[in-house]
């Protein structure tokens, strides 16, 4: 009998027996809407995929962990060393270059006024003494901001000695008559001894200050390297963020579980503390690119006593911002922690399950 007057019974039998023609097609399963891929897997050491046909959920699971371990620890090593990069220099800083610039300024001023004092037309012996006292008290504070390090406590015990030398020689220069020639001779040896062009007192403090001045803008620019570390930081909180929503979703879909907790929090941890950082650092750049500046110019006059007022209250809180970089390390660990114990449940329940 022909095909066309098969009955239909014999037709659907033959459809269900294992030689027809319906058995020839392969059943396939549904392979996972968004897997991840082989090569992201491989290279986080996840093992090999299943074959088509086998569940995957164990495989997925296990390469979502891995990824998100993964990029917290990049995240938190680059994160680290970009805020410690910055931070790092504003201690030092707050406590030794700028006060030391300052105090340089401070005494190269008041030796000008002891100058002036000295061979004005009405010397005051009182107000050169006073000005005298200034400029060592300013060089005593230079010393103990540890200004240039050894050679530069080195610099300011010379100076130190140069300027008791030329207060001494101004000294004897007030005790001769007024416009002997004594008198005179002793004044322009100590205006030498100030005012020369290499060896002077006043040369030496302003090579010390331009040493100075160059630690300053060392440790106030944002070089390369910053913008290098805080772009790898960025892309890592960017990733890490995208990779949490990922898998949140994905356990959305294959266990109908709505939230997971400690991946919502993992992503909050890494949003708000990223952002926290930034500000932190911002601030920080802000007040150390504003002393930067005040320290660049040439003060005078009461610009002199104002600079160590502004420039402390530029580097306000710096220490404090600069000690957040400990909690960076333990948000990293409190991150993974989270990612663990989020994926872990999960992960147990298919590597225990009967096959």
């Amino acid at each position: 009998m022909s095909a066309a007057g098969e009955p239909a019974a014999a037709r659907a039998e033959r459809g269900r027996s294992p030689g027809g023609p319906r058995s020839a097609r392969r059943t396939t399963v549904p392979r996972d809407r968004a897997p991840l891929p082989r090569l992201l897997g491989r290279l986080l050491g996840a093992g090999r995929r299943p074959a088509d046909g086998g569940s995957t959920t164990a495989y997925d699971l296990a390469v979502r962990r891995r990824l998100l371990l993964a990029l917290s620890a990049l995240l938190t090593v680059s994160l680290f060393a970009s805020y410690q990069g910055v931070h790092g220099d504003a201690g030092p800083l707050r406590t030794s270059s700028a006060p030391a610039v300052v105090s340089i300024d401070t005494a190269l001023y008041a030796l000008g006024e002891a100058e002036a004092d000295a061979t004005g037309a009405t010397p005051s012996t009182s107000e050169f003494q006073k000005q005298i006292s200034v400029a060592a008290q300013s060089l005593a504070q230079a010393a103990a901001d540890d200004v240039g390090g050894p050679a530069g406590r080195q610099a300011v015990q010379t100076v130190a000695g140069l300027i008791t030398e030329y207060t001494g020689m101004v000294q004897k220069a007030q005790l001769q008559p007024s416009g002997s020639v004594l008198r005179e001779a002793y004044l322009s040896y100590a205006s030498s001894m100030l005012k020369s062009d290499e060896s002077g007192i006043e040369a030496r403090l302003k090579l010390l200050q331009d040493q100075q001045r160059a630690a300053v803008r060392r440790q106030t620019s944002f070089g390369g390297p910053l913008w290098l570390g805080w772009s790898v930081a960025g892309l890592c909180a960017l990733a890490l963020g995208a990779a949490l929503a990922e898998t949140q979703l994905f356990l959305r879909r294959r266990f109908r579980r709505r939230y997971n907790r400690q991946l919502i929090g993992a992503a909050v941890l890494t949003a708000g503390g990223f952002v926290t950082l930034v500000l932190f650092t911002v601030w920080t750049h802000r007040g150390m690119a504003d002393t930067r500046g005040l320290l660049d110019r040439v003060v005078a006059g009461q610009a002199v006593s104002d600079a160590g007022p502004r420039t402390a209250s530029y580097l306000a809180h710096t220490g404090f911002r600069a000690a957040a970089s400990a909690w960076i390390v333990i948000g990293g660990v409190l991150l993974m922690a989270l990612t663990e114990t989020g994926l872990r449940p999960h992960i147990d329940d298919y590597r225990f399950r009967p096959r």
